[in-house]
């Protein structure tokens, strides 16, 4: 066993005993700790295998995997789990995307809200697709600067070349946050005790683990600082899914203006959400 390896592998265990509390599948709970079990037996470093073979020398050894391989890859080059953060209460997109230089709470905060950016990876395509350009705060040198932090911070050179994640289809998306929002007020979803904003460590905020084909999601209500200003905190709902291409994630509300009001809306694709309820707004048209 290498002595750089146990941390790592005893994060991957705490990922699948908090998998298992919380009702998650059965076989994703066991690929957890396979993956621990198989670093534990490593007469290397994972890090050094990374430095030598990139993700795909992680992705080749027993009961790793593209998801588990890049979850590992996350933690080392950054000292983060995500997915830990999440299960435990601890995350905060706001607090993410303020921890880059040149970013700080206020301009995190509409980032997040505005725009719909909760991960570095969503931060860093905005960077260079032209989202950030016409923000208040974001000169040309600014962004410079936040594009040359995180092409450091994401490891870029250690990652596969990839196109652009494959998007689930907001019927999937709305569908999982339908479940969620049913199955939380009947009361049927473990709670756990959110860090922020809960002195009390009042365990209030339903978790919950299902899948839509090979996809993977997890689900909760936002716990954010504007979520809670707002009162909102028991409508929005953010949902996780992690894939061979890292952590996507979206937030669902119901919108509160225009031709989507009172609709259940995933931010950031609200032209797609206009589509998938036009059939329903068509039937009820011709049902007048």
């Amino acid at each position: 066993m290498v002595d750089a390896n146990v941390p790592i592998a005893a994060r991957l265990e705490e990922v699948a005993s908090l998998l298992e509390q919380q009702g998650a599948n059965p076989f994703r709970v066991g690929a957890y700790r396979k993956a621990a079990r198989t670093l534990r037996g490593l007469e290397q470093p994972v890090s050094e295998i990374l430095e030598k073979q990139g993700v795909e020398g992680l992705d080749r050894l027993p009961g790793i995997g593209p998801v588990l391989a890049r979850a590992i890859d996350t933690l080392v080059a950054t000292g983060r789990l995500p997915m830990l953060e999440r299960l435990r209460g601890e995350s905060d997109p706001t607090d993410l995307l303020a921890s880059v230089p040149g970013i700080g709470r206020t301009l995190a905060d509409r980032l997040h809200h505005g725009l719909g950016i909760s991960t570095l990876e969503d931060l860093e395509a905005a960077a260079f697709d032209g989202r950030l350009v016409n923000i208040e705060g974001i000169g040309s040198k600014r962004l410079a600067g936040i594009r040359d932090s995180l092409a450091s911070r994401l490891a870029r050179a250690r990652r596969p070349a990839a196109g652009p994640a494959e998007e689930p289809p907001v019927s999937e998306l709305l569908d999982v946050d339908r479940e969620y929002r049913s199955l939380a007020r009947a009361g049927r979803l473990q709670r756990i005790a959110p860090r922020r904003f809960n002195p009390d460590r009042e365990a209030w905020l339903p978790i919950l683990h299902t899948q839509r084909g090979p996809r993977h999601y997890t689900a909760l209500f936002s716990n954010t600082a504007r979520a809670h200003a707002l009162g909102h905190t028991h409508d929005w709902v953010v949902l996780y899914c992690d894939g061979d291409r890292g952590e996507r994630q979206w937030t669902v509300v119901t919108d509160s203006a225009g031709v989507l009001q009172g609709r259940r809306v995933v931010r950031g694709r609200e032209p797609e959400c206009l589509e998938f309820y036009e059939p329903f707004a068509a039937t009820t048209r011709s049902a007048v």
